[in-house]
């Protein structure tokens, strides 16, 4: 062999082994990185949560699917995972319980929806007709049948616009808890309830297939539009600061994502729901990215879910001390005076 070949096969190798390497690089960087196990429920401005594994840096993150967040938080407290997205009520009835849960970040508000069965005959918005429609069917022994997933977001919300109206949740109706959102369709569809306070993108199936009719969005009361929250353990945060971190950064890129690309987040419902694309689509009108902790919020859904006999005990001093500006300011660069607190 010559020296001029023995030379290009030299060069050649040694481009080879560098390109390995340069190919490797980011395989030994992802092993290197701490891993976190995200939990996420199966709602409309719950799904994006699937993207944050491609925007995560400095972290890899397993993004795991449970069908509400009841499941996830107790998958959070159980430690079977170690981030999660819950809601602002999730975190306020762990605290009531006495579960190690911090706040860390914000993510979606909004999703919820009060609907009719059919047969209802209540225009939008006609909440005096429904404190006279629970009154009749009350004297007669048949009460109002009104649906949520207790422990959700929108159990709360209803409960909150129902007393803001001048109904009792408790006492003036029958209310029924169907677990899994995905099942309200069906419960309507059967005839088993008369109204529900569902999530998106359930309320916009609900609508288009004609199971049920809008009423109201239910932000009329002390929760207003709030909804999810990221939350951790403490132990998390002591062990892992730096994933903890690069978890709410992921969190921050994805709502700064959410806002100006919503063609991911509609093929995000439609490959978790298989709903069609133009239910998802729509079930974004009512969705509001939002990674802000809004503290004096927190402490009035506090105040609200006690008063509601939600929870047992005030828990509102606990919900402040358990928010955690630390990885939202770090990650935004902004005080906590413009993240909500």
């Amino acid at each position: 062999m010559s020296i001029r070949s023995l030379t290009l096969n030299a060069v050649t190798a040694t481009a080879l082994a560098l390109s390995a390497l340069a190919a490797a690089a980011p395989t030994a960087q992802a092993a290197d990185a701490e891993a976190v196990k995200l939990g996420f429920a199966k709602c409309a401005h719950c799904l994006p949560m699937a993207l944050t594994p491609d925007l995560a840096k400095g972290v890899s993150i397993e993004a795991i699917n449970f069908n509400s967040g009841n499941d996830v938080l107790t998958a959070l407290v159980s430690k079977s995972i170690d981030v999660a997205q819950v809601t602002y009520l999730h975190y306020v009835t762990a605290l009531d319980k006495g579960f190690d849960v911090v706040a860390i970040s914000g993510q979606v508000n909004g999703g919820s929806e009060i609907v009719t069965a059919k047969g209802i005959d209540l225009k939008a918005g006609d909440w005096a007709g429904l404190k006279a429609l629970a009154a009749a069917r009350k004297a007669k022994g048949e009460p109002l049948r009104v649906a949520a997933s207790r422990g959700n977001a929108q159990d709360i919300h209803m409960r909150g616009a129902l007393q803001k109206h001048g109904i009792d949740a408790n006492k003036d109706v029958q209310f029924i808890n169907i677990p899994n959102p995905s099942d309200h369709a069906a419960a309507l569809q059967r005839g088993e309830v008369d109204v529900i306070c569902t999530v998106e993108p359930f309320a916009s199936q609900i609508r288009s297939t004609g199971v049920g009719a809008h009423f109201a969005l239910p932000y009329d009361q002390a929760a207003g539009n709030l909804t999810n929250l990221i939350v951790t353990r403490s132990d998390v945060i002591k062990e892992h600061p730096k994933a903890v971190e690069a978890t709410v950064a992921s969190v921050v890129a994805l709502v700064d994502k959410l806002k100006t690309d919503r063609t991911v987040w509609v093929d995000t419902i439609n490959k978790y729901t298989g709903l069609n694309k133009d239910i998802a689509a729509a079930s974004l009108e009512n969705a509001f990215p939002d990674y802000a902790i809004h503290k004096d919020s927190t402490v009035a859904i506090a105040t609200m879910m006690r008063e509601l006999k939600y929870i047992g005990k005030d828990v509102s001093d606990v919900a402040v001390k358990n928010i955690d500006y630390r990885f939202l300011e770090a990650v935004t660069k902004k005080p906590k005076s413009e993240l909500g607190g």
